[in-house]
Formats: structure tokens, sequence, C-alpha cells
């Protein structure tokens, strides 16, 4: 792991981040994925007082269909209740795959449970921030929406289950995903700097191209 690698994944990195200002909010819906520090991260904020209660969203997706052997909110419904989230305040939805997905299907079991919230407060991992962002706004406009994230810098954040290379490779993937959704219509455009595109198109030269929707 070149000096190189790590200075140009560390501008893409920072663009994910929003630094959103969090406020309490009807809500908190945490998306599925691979880190169950995204679950703790949620249980965090039910504890502090932002929302009355969570809905933990996810299935199965791409990189845990072959690693988990529950749904992802399962999972991450465990985790915030071993954190002292009572279990009558966890809503679960577990048939989504993708972030648009987590997105429909949370709206609906909000719905179907009475709730329209007028806010959100969305939690993913810090290098999914502006793409869940850009999806949210793009399916459910309406509520005013702040996200967070694990507050775990760039350096820190690989674990080993979870190496810098595989960070960097999904890091990638979805910045390319930021740019070809837009266009398809998926989520709202997200303006992409030069420089931050030039070490996107570097860090695939460089081989970190395992997540790129091959076109």
């Amino acid at each position: 792991m070149t000096e190189e690698i790590l200075v140009l994944a560390k501008k893409v990195w920072n663009y994910h981040l929003l630094h959103d200002a969090l406020v309490k909010s009807d809500c908190i819906l945490v998306l599925g994925s691979h880190d169950t520090r995204v679950a703790e991260r949620g249980a965090e904020l039910y504890l502090q007082g932002f929302a009355p209660f969570i809905v933990m969203s996810g299935g199965l997706g791409r990189l845990t269909k072959e690693s988990f052997t529950q749904p992802e909110a399962f999972l991450f419904a465990q985790i915030a209740m071993k954190h002292g989230v009572p279990k009558e305040a966890i809503l679960i939805e577990d048939k989504s795959t993708n972030t648009g997905e987590n997105v429909i299907f949370s709206r609906k079991l909000l719905i179907a449970n009475g709730c329209h919230p007028s806010s959100v407060i969305l939690v993913q991992k810090p290098y999914m921030e502006r793409r869940s962002f850009a999806t949210f706004k793009k399916i459910w406009p309406e509520p005013n929406v702040c996200v967070t994230s694990p507050q775990i810098s760039f350096e820190d954040y690989p674990t080993p289950s979870l190496p810098m290379e595989k960070v960097i490779n999904v890091m990638v993937g979805d910045l390319q995903r930021i740019k070809l959704y837009a266009e398809k219509g998926f989520q709202i455009y997200q303006a992409i700097p030069d420089d931050v595109w030039q070490a996107f198109e570097r860090l695939v030269q460089l081989g970190f191209d395992e997540q790129l929707i091959q076109l």
C-alpha cells in the first residue's frame, strides 16, 4: 500500500463524507451492510435521544450474501439491543439487497406502522454517506434527512476482516455509482470535483477495480 494510493484514497474518502450536523428527528434509519459498526452508531444515536425508534434495513446484499448467515437487519438489531436499545424501539426490514431497496422497503414499513416521518437520520458506512443521501432524496424527497456514520478516521477504519485494499475497492466502486446512478435516474445528481474523479481514475489504473460496474 504505497503513499500515492493512500493519498488518492483519502481524497475519495473525504468526498464521500457529508459532515451533516445531527438534529433530533422522527426516526433513525440504519442501512445494512457488512460493517456492524453502523449498527453501533445507530444505537448510540438512539441512546442519545436523537429519535424515538430505529429502522434496521437490510437483507443480504452483494457484500454479505456469502459471509452472513442471517439478514443484515436481524444482526444489526441484535447488536443494537446488546447496546441497550429496547426491542420495541426497533423495526426490522429484512428484504432489501441494495440502497434503493433499503429506502423503498423501509418507507413502506414505516407507513404500514402508521409513521410518516418528516425528518430522518440516515446511518451508513463513512464512504457511503453521499451515495445514501443521493439515493434517499431521489426515492423519498419529502423528509428532511441528515446522514451520519461511525466516527472513525480513514486510517483507523480497516479491520482484519475489512483490510484497506477492500475498503478502497468498495469506495472506488461507490464513487463510480454516484456518477452512473445519477445518469440512470437512480439518485439525485452530486457534483464530483475534477481532482476527486482524477483520483478515482488513477486508483482504477492501479488495480482497484473489483467493485466497478462493468460497462
